[in-house]
């Protein structure tokens, strides 16, 4: 049982990536899923969530608008695409069913 994330990395300010994170041992499809981030000193932080049938998403509001999440339960597989990264938007990365967390991808954007 887990959650396993990908897609972090260094990107200049402006920039795009997008994370991946992959579930095993778990009925994906009844789960929904969540991205949360950290910043060194912070406390974590609620990203986007998304319903278990993928048919709403939340953001918070220090990404809306840039950052969007989606699913594919074929893959068990939820996504994160952030796109106009900000140097606020450093952190790790962590998906969540909101009782199971993976380990983090960690997420550096330069000035």
């Amino acid at each position: 049982v887990q959650l396993v994330e990908s897609g972090g990395g260094l990107v200049q300010a402006g920039g795009s990536l997008k994370l991946s994170c992959v579930a095993s041992g778990i009925n994906f499809r009844n789960n929904a899923m969540a991205w949360y981030r950290q910043a060194p000193g912070n406390q974590r932080e609620l990203v986007a969530t998304m319903t278990s049938g993928g048919s709403r998403a939340t953001y918070g509001d220090s990404v809306k608008g840039r950052f969007f999440i989606s699913r594919n339960s074929a893959w068990n597989t939820v996504y994160l695409q952030m796109n106009s990264l900000k140097p606020e938007d450093t952190a790790v990365y962590y998906c969540s069913t909101g009782i199971l967390w993976g380990q983090g991808t960690q997420v550096t954007v330069s000035s």
